[in-house]
Protein backbone atom coordinates (compact mmCIF):
# COMPACT_ATOMS: atom_id res chain seq x y z
CA UNK A 1 0.00 0.00 0.00
CA UNK A 2 1.78 3.22 -1.01
CA UNK A 3 2.28 5.96 1.55
CA UNK A 4 -0.55 8.20 -0.13
CA UNK A 5 -3.48 6.18 -0.27
CA UNK A 6 -6.60 6.87 1.89
CA UNK A 7 -6.97 3.38 4.22
CA UNK A 8 -10.49 5.23 5.58
CA UNK A 9 -12.79 8.54 4.90
CA UNK A 10 -15.01 9.26 7.10
CA UNK A 11 -17.65 11.67 5.19
CA UNK A 12 -20.17 13.85 6.80
CA UNK A 13 -20.68 11.98 9.88
CA UNK A 14 -23.45 12.97 12.21
CA UNK A 15 -24.92 11.19 15.31
CA UNK A 16 -27.25 11.51 17.43
CA UNK A 17 -27.54 10.25 20.91
CA UNK A 18 -30.42 10.46 23.04
CA UNK A 19 -31.59 13.06 21.77
CA UNK A 20 -28.02 14.54 21.55
CA UNK A 21 -26.22 15.82 18.55
CA UNK A 22 -22.49 14.36 19.60
CA UNK A 23 -21.66 14.38 15.71
CA UNK A 24 -22.19 17.13 13.54
CA UNK A 25 -20.64 16.76 9.77
CA UNK A 26 -17.39 15.28 10.96
CA UNK A 27 -15.08 14.52 8.27
CA UNK A 28 -11.62 12.38 8.32
CA UNK A 29 -9.05 10.63 5.98
CA UNK A 30 -6.52 8.41 7.24
CA UNK A 31 -3.56 7.55 4.74
CA UNK A 32 -1.41 5.09 4.33
CA UNK A 33 1.76 5.86 6.65
CA UNK A 34 0.44 8.81 7.97
CA UNK A 35 -0.65 9.37 12.11
CA UNK A 36 -3.41 11.19 12.45
CA UNK A 37 -4.23 12.17 16.15
CA UNK A 38 -8.17 13.18 17.30
CA UNK A 39 -8.05 15.62 19.98
CA UNK A 40 -10.73 17.56 22.03
CA UNK A 41 -12.23 17.86 25.16
CA UNK A 42 -14.05 15.04 27.16
CA UNK A 43 -17.08 14.37 25.51
CA UNK A 44 -16.91 15.89 22.49
CA UNK A 45 -17.20 12.84 20.63
CA UNK A 46 -14.06 11.45 20.07
CA UNK A 47 -14.72 7.77 20.97
CA UNK A 48 -18.24 8.28 19.36
CA UNK A 49 -16.52 8.65 15.83
CA UNK A 50 -14.29 5.73 16.54
CA UNK A 51 -17.15 3.26 17.09
CA UNK A 52 -18.57 4.67 13.56
CA UNK A 53 -15.48 4.41 11.93
CA UNK A 54 -15.13 0.54 13.28
CA UNK A 55 -18.83 0.10 11.92
CA UNK A 56 -19.88 -0.38 15.99
CA UNK A 57 -22.08 2.31 15.70
CA UNK A 58 -24.69 3.32 12.77
CA UNK A 59 -24.53 7.05 12.44
CA UNK A 60 -27.98 9.13 11.14
CA UNK A 61 -25.69 10.83 7.98
CA UNK A 62 -22.78 10.31 6.46
CA UNK A 63 -20.60 7.12 5.66
CA UNK A 64 -17.58 5.65 6.24
CA UNK A 65 -15.47 4.57 3.28
CA UNK A 66 -12.86 1.79 4.20
CA UNK A 67 -10.42 1.04 1.17
CA UNK A 68 -11.05 -2.37 -0.17
CA UNK A 69 -8.80 -4.76 1.48
CA UNK A 70 -7.85 -2.98 4.55
CA UNK A 71 -7.62 -5.09 7.81
CA UNK A 72 -8.27 -2.83 10.93
CA UNK A 73 -6.50 -3.29 14.02
CA UNK A 74 -8.10 -1.71 16.64
CA UNK A 75 -6.81 -0.77 20.67
CA UNK A 76 -9.58 0.08 22.82
CA UNK A 77 -9.49 2.82 25.84
CA UNK A 78 -9.16 0.20 28.56
CA UNK A 79 -9.66 -3.23 29.30
CA UNK A 80 -11.30 -4.65 32.39
CA UNK A 81 -10.77 -8.06 33.17
CA UNK A 82 -11.99 -10.26 36.28
CA UNK A 83 -9.19 -10.99 38.66
CA UNK A 84 -10.43 -14.34 39.38
CA UNK A 85 -10.55 -15.31 35.45
CA UNK A 86 -7.12 -17.39 34.79
CA UNK A 87 -6.13 -15.73 31.17
CA UNK A 88 -2.47 -15.74 30.41
CA UNK A 89 -1.20 -13.10 27.76
CA UNK A 90 -1.02 -16.05 25.39
CA UNK A 91 -4.43 -17.06 25.81
CA UNK A 92 -5.88 -13.31 26.05
CA UNK A 93 -4.17 -12.54 22.74
CA UNK A 94 -5.45 -15.48 20.61
CA UNK A 95 -9.00 -14.93 21.96
CA UNK A 96 -11.16 -15.02 18.83
CA UNK A 97 -8.52 -15.22 16.42
CA UNK A 98 -5.78 -17.94 15.32
CA UNK A 99 -1.77 -17.19 15.58
CA UNK A 100 0.83 -19.28 15.09
CA UNK A 101 3.46 -19.29 17.78
CA UNK A 102 6.08 -17.72 15.55
CA UNK A 103 3.41 -14.60 15.06
CA UNK A 104 2.64 -14.32 18.50
CA UNK A 105 6.34 -14.55 19.54
CA UNK A 106 6.98 -11.39 16.59
CA UNK A 107 4.04 -9.29 17.90
CA UNK A 108 5.27 -9.29 21.45
CA UNK A 109 9.10 -8.30 20.61
CA UNK A 110 8.15 -5.63 18.47
CA UNK A 111 6.31 -3.96 21.19
CA UNK A 112 9.05 -4.89 23.56
CA UNK A 113 7.29 -7.50 26.29
CA UNK A 114 8.15 -10.75 24.35
CA UNK A 115 9.07 -12.51 28.11
CA UNK A 116 5.06 -11.97 29.52
CA UNK A 117 3.52 -14.49 27.21
CA UNK A 118 2.89 -17.12 29.66
CA UNK A 119 2.03 -14.53 32.28
CA UNK A 120 -1.51 -14.05 33.99
CA UNK A 121 -3.00 -10.74 32.49
CA UNK A 122 -4.43 -9.51 35.65
CA UNK A 123 -0.42 -9.57 37.01
CA UNK A 124 0.92 -7.52 34.84
CA UNK A 125 1.71 -3.43 35.07
CA UNK A 126 -0.39 -0.98 33.26
CA UNK A 127 2.52 0.02 30.88
CA UNK A 128 2.77 -4.00 29.98
CA UNK A 129 -1.12 -4.45 29.62
CA UNK A 130 -0.89 -1.30 26.64
CA UNK A 131 1.75 -2.90 25.03
CA UNK A 132 -0.06 -6.55 25.10
CA UNK A 133 -2.84 -4.73 23.83
CA UNK A 134 -0.96 -3.00 21.29
CA UNK A 135 0.23 -6.22 20.23
CA UNK A 136 -2.99 -8.22 19.96
CA UNK A 137 -4.20 -5.44 17.11
CA UNK A 138 -0.31 -5.76 15.62
CA UNK A 139 -1.34 -9.17 14.98
CA UNK A 140 -4.46 -9.10 12.71
CA UNK A 141 -1.39 -7.00 10.27
CA UNK A 142 -3.32 -4.23 9.63
CA UNK A 143 -3.45 -1.35 7.28
CA UNK A 144 -5.17 0.94 9.55
CA UNK A 145 -4.46 0.97 13.77
CA UNK A 146 -7.12 2.56 15.55
CA UNK A 147 -5.56 3.57 18.88
CA UNK A 148 -8.02 5.04 21.62
CA UNK A 149 -6.29 6.65 24.35
CA UNK A 150 -3.11 4.40 23.86
CA UNK A 151 -1.02 5.59 26.97
CA UNK A 152 -4.03 6.02 29.31
CA UNK A 153 -2.90 5.09 32.64
CA UNK A 154 1.51 5.55 31.94
CA UNK A 155 3.29 8.05 33.27
CA UNK A 156 4.78 10.77 31.23
CA UNK A 157 8.04 9.16 30.30
CA UNK A 158 6.13 5.87 29.84
CA UNK A 159 4.16 7.45 27.43
CA UNK A 160 7.34 8.99 24.96
CA UNK A 161 8.19 5.55 25.24
CA UNK A 162 5.00 4.44 23.90
CA UNK A 163 5.06 7.19 21.34
CA UNK A 164 8.23 6.34 20.22
CA UNK A 165 6.73 2.36 19.45
CA UNK A 166 3.68 3.48 17.85
CA UNK A 167 5.72 5.70 15.20
CA UNK A 168 8.47 2.70 15.02
CA UNK A 169 5.04 0.89 13.84
CA UNK A 170 3.80 2.97 11.21
CA UNK A 171 7.29 3.15 9.76
CA UNK A 172 8.09 -0.60 9.75
CA UNK A 173 5.01 -1.73 8.04
CA UNK A 174 3.30 1.65 6.40
CA UNK A 175 0.26 1.71 8.16
CA UNK A 176 -2.19 4.26 8.54
CA UNK A 177 -2.81 4.88 12.45
CA UNK A 178 -5.33 6.86 13.77
CA UNK A 179 -5.36 7.60 17.29
CA UNK A 180 -7.61 9.21 19.98
CA UNK A 181 -5.36 11.49 22.68
CA UNK A 182 -5.35 14.17 25.45
CA UNK A 183 -2.08 14.21 26.20
CA UNK A 184 -1.81 17.41 23.74
CA UNK A 185 2.15 18.23 24.74
CA UNK A 186 2.69 14.41 23.22
CA UNK A 187 0.37 14.53 20.56
CA UNK A 188 1.07 17.89 18.77
CA UNK A 189 4.84 16.77 18.74
CA UNK A 190 4.04 12.59 17.84
CA UNK A 191 1.85 12.81 14.83
CA UNK A 192 1.93 13.61 11.37
CA UNK A 193 -1.67 15.56 10.91
CA UNK A 194 -4.26 16.26 13.63
CA UNK A 195 -7.88 16.97 14.15
CA UNK A 196 -9.27 18.68 17.05
CA UNK A 197 -12.70 17.65 17.34
CA UNK A 198 -15.83 19.37 19.49
CA UNK A 199 -18.55 17.85 18.54
CA UNK A 200 -18.19 19.32 15.15
CA UNK A 201 -14.34 19.85 13.47
CA UNK A 202 -13.13 22.54 14.81
CA UNK A 203 -9.84 22.51 12.54
CA UNK A 204 -7.65 20.33 11.35
CA UNK A 205 -3.84 19.59 9.44
CA UNK A 206 0.03 19.75 10.55
CA UNK A 207 0.28 20.11 14.32
CA UNK A 208 2.34 23.22 13.84
CA UNK A 209 -0.58 24.90 11.88
CA UNK A 210 -3.42 23.83 14.82
CA UNK A 211 -1.62 24.36 17.53
CA UNK A 212 -1.59 28.31 16.71
CA UNK A 213 -4.98 28.19 14.96
CA UNK A 214 -7.45 30.12 17.02
CA UNK A 215 -10.35 27.12 17.66
CA UNK A 216 -7.66 25.21 19.03
CA UNK A 217 -6.75 28.01 21.47
CA UNK A 218 -10.08 28.61 22.18
CA UNK A 219 -10.15 25.41 23.52
CA UNK A 220 -7.17 24.90 24.95
CA UNK A 221 -5.92 27.82 25.55
CA UNK A 222 -1.66 28.86 24.83
CA UNK A 223 -0.34 27.82 28.31
CA UNK A 224 3.06 27.02 28.01
CA UNK A 225 2.72 23.63 29.50
CA UNK A 226 0.97 22.77 25.78
CA UNK A 227 3.41 23.70 23.81
CA UNK A 228 5.24 21.31 21.15
CA UNK A 229 6.82 18.27 23.03
CA UNK A 230 10.19 17.19 23.05
CA UNK A 231 11.76 14.79 24.37
CA UNK A 232 16.17 13.98 24.48
CA UNK A 233 17.68 12.02 26.69
CA UNK A 234 20.66 9.80 27.54
CA UNK A 235 18.66 6.97 29.90
CA UNK A 236 16.07 4.26 29.23
CA UNK A 237 13.06 3.76 30.68
CA UNK A 238 11.02 0.03 31.30
CA UNK A 239 7.35 0.05 30.45
CA UNK A 240 6.11 2.45 33.31
CA UNK A 241 8.17 5.36 32.67
CA UNK A 242 10.72 4.48 35.80
CA UNK A 243 14.52 5.03 34.64
CA UNK A 244 16.38 1.52 33.65
CA UNK A 245 19.78 1.47 35.49
CA UNK A 246 22.21 0.40 32.64
CA UNK A 247 25.47 -0.13 34.52
CA UNK A 248 24.02 -2.66 37.32
CA UNK A 249 22.35 -5.10 34.68
CA UNK A 250 19.31 -3.34 33.92
CA UNK A 251 17.64 -3.20 37.36
CA UNK A 252 14.72 -0.18 38.07
CA UNK A 253 14.72 2.62 39.89
CA UNK A 254 11.58 4.12 41.19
Amino acid sequence: MTASKIVVEAKGISVLLQGKKVLDRVDLTVRAGEILAMIGPNGAGKTTLVRVILGLLQPQSGEVVVSPGVRIGYMPQRMVIDSALPLTVRRFLTLGQRCTESALQQAMDEVGVVGLLDSPVQRISGGELQRVMLARALLRKPDLLVLDEPVQGVDVTGQVELFKLIANIRDRHGCGILMVSHDLHLVMANTDQVLCLNHHVCCSGHPTAVSSDPSYLELFGSHPSLALYTHNHDHRHDLDGRVKDTTQGGSDHG
